[in-house]
């Protein structure tokens, strides 16, 4: 485990720490939890800590000194277990039955170093249907003292019965000024963190990949394509569709979720209140208000939300963009 562990160093969601250390210092702890909610949020982080509270057991665990917190520090302690998803050659990543058989075996025996077993299971939904079912047999009946830590940022890809049969623990998205203060704690300058931690969607993991990928220039690319689309040709709106259908998947997604953050902004000025994603670009999005009706916004709003749909189901991005763009400026 390369983080600390420190409760403190949890960014937000304070009432859900509060609930589960409460939990912990009264041995109430449901045997099975599942953290759900936008990645990258902190969820794996503390699940890790619960995992370390638990095998560390000390009133206010985890104490980070004991041989129990020291060998899950340096990643070697016998009684913690994490999975995550693979993959095989270009095959998607997926946990497969024997990655499950194989933590049955291992939560089987008796701890060697703590008292208990704990398994973390990250991106628990990319669990296929085989292992999914295997899990459930041991959630049902658990043999020993074992805890299990599911961690997912797509609930509704889990197995109904995996559902009905763990505590579901929801962490919601974080506020700009929490990202923008762990940014600035990154090095990162004031004038871009405050920037970064605007577009990201409450998501510091996100805020990190656009700060590495250079995301602001991407939401500048989207701003400047939304302001001037009405003086677009077709032949120019045929080149940007072109040029957004060459961007890996990933970064045409967030290409288009910076178009809506945009839009949401328009639709704030237009109701004359709102914190805006893009205060520094109120007074353009003023200017492209000019012949914009609310109903004119929303329209566009749900083409963006269309476009985000059809880019996830692997469709043509060139025809995406193409299409997205003819009709936003018909809308």
């Amino acid at each position: 485990m390369a983080e600390t562990l420190l409760w403190q160093d949890v960014l937000g969601h304070e009432g859900n720490i509060k609930r589960l250390r409460i939990m912990l210092r009264g041995g109430r702890l449901p045997h099975a939890l599942l953290f759900s909610g936008l990645m990258g949020v902190g969820k794996r982080k503390i699940a890790r800590l619960v995992a370390a509270a638990l095998l560390c057991g000390k009133e206010e665990a985890p104490c980070g000194e004991c041989p129990s917190c020291r060998a899950l520090l340096s990643g070697t302690h016998p009684d913690y277990i994490e999975c995550a998803p693979e993959s095989r050659g270009k095959s998607t990543r997926v946990i497969r039955i024997d990655a499950v058989r194989e933590i049955e075996q291992k939560v089987a025996r008796k701890p060697l170093l703590s008292g208990c077993f704990v398994v973390v299971m990250d991106e628990a939904d990319t669990m296929n249907e085989a292992a999914a079912n295997s899990l459930l047999k041991t959630l049902e009946e658990p043999s020993g003292e074992v805890f299990f830590l599911l961690v997912t940022a797509r609930r509704a890809a889990l197995l109904p019965t995996i559902l009905s049969r763990v505590r579901e623990m929801h962490f919601g998205a974080l506020s700009p000024d929490v990202i923008e203060r762990a940014l600035l704690m990154r090095g990162i300058a004031a004038e871009k963190a405050r920037a970064l931690a605007r577009t990201a969607d409450g998501s510091l993991g996100h805020a990190l990949l656009l700060n590495e990928e250079d995301g602001l220039q991407l939401a500048e690319d989207a701003a400047r394509t939304l302001f001037f689309l009405r003086t677009l040709d077709m032949f120019k709106i045929w080149v940007k569709a072109e040029e957004l259908g060459r961007l890996p998947r990933e970064r045409a997604e967030d290409w288009l979720l910076a178009l809506a953050r945009l839009l949401r902004d328009m639709l704030a000025l237009h109701a004359g209140s709102g914190v805006l994603f893009h205060e520094e670009k109120r007074s353009e999005m003023a200017n492209a208000l000019v012949g914009f009706s609310e109903d004119r916004v929303f329209s566009q709003i749900s083409l963006v939300q269309e476009a985000l749909k059809r880019l996830r189901s692997n469709a043509s991005q060139r025809l995406i963009f193409e299409g997205l763009l003819l009709r936003m400026q018909e809308a």
